[in-house]
């Protein structure tokens, strides 16, 4: 159940931080956004496991994957505007 958890909360915090972080290099559509989202859950799922913020089998709430999907989002437009200004 956790994993499921993990991919419903990250798809609402790919909603989420879509709308936080709009931009030309932002994925603009919604199953890549989604699954950016999703990605961000488990980044932060595991950096909070990492660090003690989590115990094993516990996953990120919604803030932690809000806040791991913006990192993500802006991983992602720092790498395509990159590739896009060549």
């Amino acid at each position: 159940m956790g994993i499921i958890w993990t991919i419903i909360i990250g798809f609402v915090a790919g909603i989420i931080a879509k709308f936080l972080m709009p931009g030309d290099n932002e994925p603009s559509g919604f199953i890549l956004t989604t699954i950016l989202g999703i990605v961000g859950a488990f980044v932060a799922t595991f950096l909070g496991q990492a660090f003690g913020w989590y115990r094993p089998g516990e996953g990120a709430g919604l803030i932690g994957a809000v806040v791991g999907a913006v990192v993500v989002l802006f991983a992602y437009s720092a790498i395509a505007g990159r590739r896009r200004a060549y």
